[in-house]
């Protein structure tokens, strides 16, 4: 009598070839995560490895439940108990299906309850970036620099030296005359209604440095324009330096060796005194930006080379002579400054001069020994002179 098996050989080769496969990827998974972070480093090889471990741990877990039902299932089979079987077949589907999506909605309900959090969210943020800062943390290979601030080296030239006279005038028009070409040449041609502001004697090599209303210094060398006639109306310095829409120059400084000091008197009666080395670079940049503060529209621009006596007057009109020794230096091109006049809302800072051309004649009435100080009411025999000017 020949036995009835259950199973053939033929099913059985055709049911094990599958679990062998599966096996086998199992393995191959943490196999290939090992390989593709190898090149990684250490740390992230260990990685790999802690978690290959719990997912064999919860592999091993569905495998023991999925065995568990397998010998029950295969007790009922041998049995002749078809139906069982399939009984209990279905429950271990079911139990796994139930502990899987149990397992999905928990994760589920905990992010959904992180995106109801921002406090969550964040700290969830701060640890990852943590995590990356720890791991990733190296000094900045790179900077941001701004098309205004790039550097530009002095190409070595031949530029030849020699003595002139530069004129700036109210509306921005910049002269570089020759002492020959001055000598031969008769009054300087200006615009309709504008004027002569500033004239230095320079040389050719000599470095400039033009101050805008947008508190703002383009710096460059008097070898940069043209010798000029006084019959020309000479380089509009806006379109020259290409300065921005609207912006004027209200004074040209010669930094020389950049020693001494920049006086800035503003109209609410403070003043700054900033260092010229503050302006100083060790390449040729064109622009710097923050060349004085903003806080209040700007009165006068003087360059100090040494202590003296200024007249500060107001539009009230007061006035007081102020001695610069009493002005502490600052490296900072940007500060406020210090109150050096005190101005009634008002009235505001008008003018700042020297004390021999301001025409004071009671010297002693108007000056100061500390500040700030409200100084004194002008006279009028202290006006002569400023009316004169005016007139």
């Amino acid at each position: 009598m020949t036995e009835q098996r259950l199973f053939s050989n033929q099913r059985l080769i055709r049911l094990i070839i599958p679990l062998v496969i599966e096996q086998a990827l199992t393995i191959l998974v943490g196999m290939c995560d090992g390989v593709m972070v190898s090149s990684v480093g250490e740390a992230a090889i260990s990685g790999v490895s802690l978690v290959d471990m719990i997912n064999n741990v919860i592999l091993v877990l569905f495998a023991a439940l999925a065995t568990g039902g397998a010998v029950v299932t295969s007790q009922f089979l041998g049995a002749r108990q078809g139906e069982k079987a399939r009984q209990s077949a279905g429950q271990l589907v079911l139990m796994s299906a139930v502990l899987g999506v149990a397992a999905l909605e928990e994760e589920i309900e905990d992010l959904e309850d992180t995106l109801k959090k921002p406090a969550r969210i964040r700290k969830i943020i701060v640890g990852e970036l943590e995590d990356v800062r720890k791991k990733y943390a190296q000094p900045r290979k790179t900077e941001i620099i701004y098309s205004h601030e790039v550097e530009y080296e002095e190409e070595p030239e031949d530029t030849p030296d020699y003595p002139v006279t530069l004129f700036l005038s109210r509306e921005g028009y910049f002269k570089k005359i020759t002492p020959q070409s001055l000598r031969m040449s008769g009054e300087q041609k200006f615009k309709e209604g504008d004027g002569l502001f500033r004239q230095v004697e320079a040389t050719n090599n000599t470095e400039l440095m033009f101050f805008t209303d947008r508190q703002q210094v383009y710096k460059v060398r008097a070898a940069d324009f043209a010798d000029s006639k006084a019959s020309v109306l000479g380089d509009y310095l806006p379109t020259k330096l290409g300065m921005d829409e609207d912006e004027k120059v209200i004074d040209m400084v010669l930094p020389g060796d950049y020693s001494g000091h920049l006086l800035f008197f503003f109209e609410n009666g403070k003043c700054a005194r900033v260092a010229l080395s503050a302006y100083a670079t060790t390449s040729n940049r064109r622009k710097l930006t923050g060349a004085y503060s903003d806080k209040s529209p700007l009165t006068a621009l003087l360059h100090l080379t040494e202590d003296k006596e200024l007249a500060l007057i107001s539009t009230e009109p007061r006035a007081l002579l102020l001695h610069t020794s009493l002005l502490s230096p600052k490296t900072t091109r940007a500060t406020q400054g210090v109150a050096v006049m005190n101005m009634k809302p008002r009235y505001r800072l008008q003018r700042v001069c020297d004390f021999a051309d301001s025409g004071i004649v009671n010297l002693s009435r108007y000056r100061v020994r500390s500040i700030p100080a409200a100084g004194a009411l002008l006279r009028e025999e202290d006006q002569g002179r400023e009316q004169m000017t005016l007139l």
